[in-house]
């Protein structure tokens, strides 16, 4: 197995696009996820909504462990999403 998939460190992350609303994710490369969301390359969501900021990621164990969180944070009221991080 290819070392570099191996320790590849996965994130949930939330960020706030420029309507307000939220968008949750999970990436394996935080910095260049932003970069494609900044640039209107990383969802459909966040392209048509614009991207304002981060506001919260979290490393996870895996990507399945990821996904996990991330369908979880997704299940939530907007009002309790950012407190999950915490």
């Amino acid at each position: 197995m290819d070392s570099s998939k191996k320790s590849e460190k996965w994130h949930v992350y939330i960020l706030e696009c420029g309507d307000g609303s939220l968008y949750t994710g999970v990436t394996n490369n935080i910095k260049k996820r932003m970069k494609a969301h900044s640039n209107g390359k990383g969802s459909k969501y966040v392209s048509v909504k614009g991207f304002k900021k981060l506001l919260r990621s979290k490393e996870c164990n895996n990507k399945s462990d990821a996904c996990k969180q991330e369908y979880a944070i997704k299940q939530l009221p907007k009002s309790k999403k950012l407190s999950w991080f915490d």
